[in-house]
């Protein structure tokens, strides 16, 4: 089996923050908006180097949106920046209206998702953000697991046409994925090869899906991890060409397991292959204050959690 390690824990929202940087020196149509968190969002290099492409709208995350849609029509690209909950639950009625409906081209990054965003609390760590903008007509979701995937998938969506919600963390997390990748849009990454359980996550469970296969891997049960980053358009193929081979799997996320990607998997089951699944996830709760190792213990957010879970499931089998 294939093995990742890692030699450094960076954030994921710096990778937005680099790749948005590098966007601004190649294509001058791209252009920045936040909503008073510059700093938190690792835009300040993007905004150095190009003051005229930067909006600063303040604490006016709907009127955030507003703007960006409006910007779309002269030709711009514009990235909104903001923490989850202020992107997707305070200005759902700006994206569904101004935004999905017209199908226009802004790229909705959103930094501070889930359970890690720690010590804010409940009121600060959204995990319904997922199901939100999935369910928006023509609306990309993706869902990136570490500093490289997310600056590769910041540089990718400036050239997808149409509405993208991007969501990514605070804390430092292992980068393990290739300095150099290509980021394809509603294209899983199979990281290792197994044929007992399958095992797709998103996010910051991704590497927990990795450590977890290493486990068990010494138990003799032999686990096919797949980074599924886009969670809308999912890549189904990739999902049945896996159960095909293993008959079970573990969705593993850091959202809630209604409206996530475990709901987004068991559709594609349901529909076109019934398999044992089990979910890795909140399940149907608000999170608290704490920091993100201890939330994601006490939530069962862990390579732990999904041993228990691939060994339970494969006995469905």
């Amino acid at each position: 089996m294939k093995t990742y390690t890692y030699t450094e824990k960076k954030d994921t929202r710096s990778g937005f923050g680099a790749g948005l940087t590098e966007l601004g020196r190649t294509n001058p149509n791209v252009v920045a908006l936040c909503a008073d968190l510059i700093g938190s969002l690792k835009m300040d290099q993007f905004i150095e180097e190009n003051p005229d492409r930067f909006f600063q709208v303040g604490i006016a995350e709907a009127n955030m949106m507003g703007l960006a849609a409006g910007l779309t029509i002269g030709g711009k690209i514009p990235f909104t920046g903001t923490f989850a909950n202020f992107s997707t639950g305070r200005v759902y009625d700006q994206i569904r209206q101004s935004i999905a409906y017209s199908g226009k081209n802004v790229k909705i990054c959103a930094s501070h998702a889930g359970l890690t965003l720690g010590e804010d609390g409940a009121t600060h760590q959204i995990l319904e953000d997922i199901g939100l903008m999935k369910m928006l007509p023509g609306m990309t979701v993706i869902n990136t697991c570490d500093y490289n995937q997310t600056k590769a998938a910041t540089i990718a969506i400036a050239e997808h046409q149409g509405p993208v919600y991007l969501r990514f963390g605070r804390p430092a997390v292992p980068v393990f994925t290739p300095a150099d990748q290509k980021f394809e849009i509603g294209k899983a990454i199979k990281l290792t090869e197994g044929k007992d359980v399958t095992i797709v996550a998103t996010g910051h469970l991704v590497w927990e899906a990795l450590e977890a296969s290493k486990v068990l891997l010494e138990r003799g049960i032999s686990a096919e991890v797949i980074n599924i980053h886009t969670i809308k358009p999912l890549d189904e193929k990739a999902i049945l060409e896996s159960v095909s081979k293993t008959g079970c799997i573990i969705t593993a996320e850091e959202h809630n397991i209604i409206g996530g990607l475990g709901e987004s998997v068991a559709r594609v089951l349901s529909l076109h292959r019934p398999t044992p699944q089990e979910f890795i996830g909140t399940n149907d709760t608000f999170g608290e204050s704490g920091t993100p190792a201890q939330l994601m213990e006490k939530y069962c957010l862990n390579s732990a959690s999904i041993v228990s879970k691939a060994e339970s499931v494969i006995k469905r089998k």
